[in-house]
């Protein structure tokens, strides 16, 4: 069992490591398309929340497969473990993944195809999420599984 932690921990520094060059290439993404720094810190911040904590949370997964994995976060870790959820912190999080993987789409680290299946389902989904956000604040939310 301390091996697997290991070898899970080994992994999750390897892809926080790979991950800077990204978040890094995000960052200058944003600058040149002329956001203020406050925008710009926001976005950097909540995609690297993504596929610096979400990924790595109960496998060590690379950033180029979190493509597959918002509905996840979106859905509930994002709501469960971060406690300044909120609705708007919800929409905007959604947007920084969004523009996130466009910039990885642009640099051809993930493809189109998967960075519009990723809009799709952020698009298609977004009621839900926002319904899963009021239930939580409600107190209704663990009533719902």
């Amino acid at each position: 069992m301390e091996d697997n932690y290991k070898d899970w921990e080994k992994k999750v520094e390897a892809n926080h490591k790979r991950n800077d060059k990204f978040i890094q290439e995000f960052e200058d993404w944003l600058n040149q398309k002329g956001l203020v720094k406050k925008t710009i810190r926001k976005h950097v911040n909540n995609a690297s929340l993504y596929i610096n904590d979400y990924l790595n949370y109960y496998e060590a997964h690379k950033m180029e497969d979190g493509v597959y994995s918002v509905h996840g976060f979106l859905d509930g870790w994002f709501i469960e473990k971060c406690l300044w959820s909120s609705r708007n912190s919800l929409k905007e999080t959604a947007a920084s993944i969004k523009k996130f993987y466009e910039c990885m789409s642009e640099k051809e680290y993930v493809s189109t195809d998967d960075y519009k299946s990723l809009c799709r389902e952020i698009k298609d989904n977004m009621n839900e999420y926002l319904e899963q956000m009021d239930a939580f604040d409600d107190g209704t939310y663990y009533d719902i599984f």
